[in-house]
């Protein structure tokens, strides 16, 4: 898998490049790409995401200058920020199983953060990652054409305060974490970077 670091990216601008990456990957031009990145402040809310899983107006968001995005992928309202590495992995799927490539892409975060001296796991029947009973990465992706975009967000060094204005992935009373929170250290974003491409290029090999 290649991967492609673009640094900080505007959510909409994000969501362009996927799309283009994954028309190339439909018709063969490019091979499977893991994009890289981190978003300015934005909360995006899945397909069936419920509005009411923002607790504040989305007109004080706008005085902030925060958007609030309807999104193709699954799942339900996220935050994406600074101090947060998101990851769009662009991948044929030549078996189709959504579920299963959710699995990987949760195991390939758990090898990553681990590297970090950060012990997580899988929640039955909640996608995305957990240290204890606390929400370390959030995962929803979306296909088409055979190909997922969308994909994961890990939180860094993420100021945790910005989840506080929603109900987490629609859960109530679920709390986020990030690798510095749990640890009293802040890893560089590159060294994260490094060790999620590597795991992922090992949990997702399955899918070419």
């Amino acid at each position: 898998m290649e991967t492609v670091w673009l640094g900080e990216v505007a959510y909409k601008a994000a969501l362009d490049l996927q799309l283009s990456y994954l028309d190339r990957r439909a018709s063969g031009g490019i091979p499977d790409t893991l994009l890289l990145l981190t978003h300015p402040h934005v909360y995006t809310l899945g397909r069936a995401g419920d509005e009411r899983n923002l607790l504040v107006p989305r007109e004080s968001l706008e005085a902030e200058g925060v958007t609030v995005e309807r999104v193709g992928r699954g799942g339900d309202i996220t935050y994406h920020g600074p101090g947060q590495l998101v990851g769009y992995p662009i991948v044929l799927m030549e078996r189709p199983d959504v579920h299963r490539f959710v699995r990987s892409i949760e195991a390939s975060l758990i090898d990553a953060v681990r590297a970090f001296g950060v012990e997580s796991r899988r929640i039955k029947g909640m996608t995305g990652v957990w240290a204890g009973e606390r929400k370390i990465a959030s995962i929803g992706v979306g296909i088409r054409k055979w190909v997922t975009y969308h994909g994961f967000a890990l939180n860094v060094t993420t100021d945790l305060s910005w989840f506080r204005r929603i109900h987490l992935c629609g859960l109530k009373g679920r709390e986020a974490t990030s690798i510095a929170e749990e640890t009293g250290n802040a890893p560089a974003m590159e060294s994260v970077r490094d060790a999620v491409a590597a795991a992922c290029n090992l949990h997702l090999e399955g899918f070419r």
